[in-house]
């Protein structure tokens, strides 16, 4: 039996219940808990969507590093919104969060950065991600000339072409999994004066 998501139980803010759900899962050690579908959408409407690792979460929003320079960094420079989901199947939640998008300030893309392995930090300034390339063992050349570059330090530097981005929250819909397909659906969204409205939807 799945639980009953109820609009009386969940928190009144949307990044307040998210958190909860968030928690749930990694205490639970759900698979992946922690990756999330990023969808962005370029000037002319382009869809496009990936998975990303959630990087951070508190009441402004949901967080993910990238390369500014990929197709997704692209795309939210011409247009800066994206829709995000987060779906746990073994407890049967799914999150869905659309909003628009803000880049870290450097402060914050820096204190993560310095917490990635080193390998990751040096492939960050290895690939042009989403560019293309003849071959892979271009990309271990080009890996190989970063080592050599910082082989004296351990403290590689962030790349200016890369870094955190927040989505900021505009509609948030809980989905919680139920028998014979009635499912709960719990959407939080903005009313005119900016305040949360909670609202029940049909599965």
């Amino acid at each position: 039996m799945k639980p009953e998501l109820r609009e009386s139980d969940v928190a009144p803010d949307p990044m307040e219940q998210v958190g909860r759900w968030i928690e749930e899962a990694r205490r639970d050690e759900v698979p992946g808990w922690d990756e999330m579908v990023v969808a962005t959408a370029d000037a002319g409407a382009s869809p496009s969507a990936r998975m990303v690792l959630l990087r951070g979460q508190d009441e402004r929003g949901l967080c993910f590093y990238s390369n500014y320079e990929s197709a997704k960094g692209r795309d939210l420079a011409e247009n800066p919104r994206a829709a995000l989901i987060l779906h746990w199947r073994e407890q049967g939640r799914q999150v869905r969060v659309t909003g628009t998008v803000t880049r870290l300030s450097p402060e914050e893309s820096i204190e993560y950065w310095r917490s990635r392995p080193l390998a990751s930090r040096l492939s960050a300034w290895a690939s042009r991600q989403s560019e293309p390339i003849s071959e892979r063992s271009a990309l271990e050349v080009a890996f190989d000339e970063v080592q050599q570059r910082f082989a004296d330090t351990d403290d590689v530097p962030l790349p200016p072409f890369w870094g955190g981005y927040r989505v900021e929250p505009e509609s948030v819909e809980l989905w919680q999994q139920r028998d014979d397909r009635l499912h709960d659906r719990i959407r939080y969204r903005r009313d005119t004066f900016g305040d949360w409205i909670v609202e029940r939807l049909q599965p």
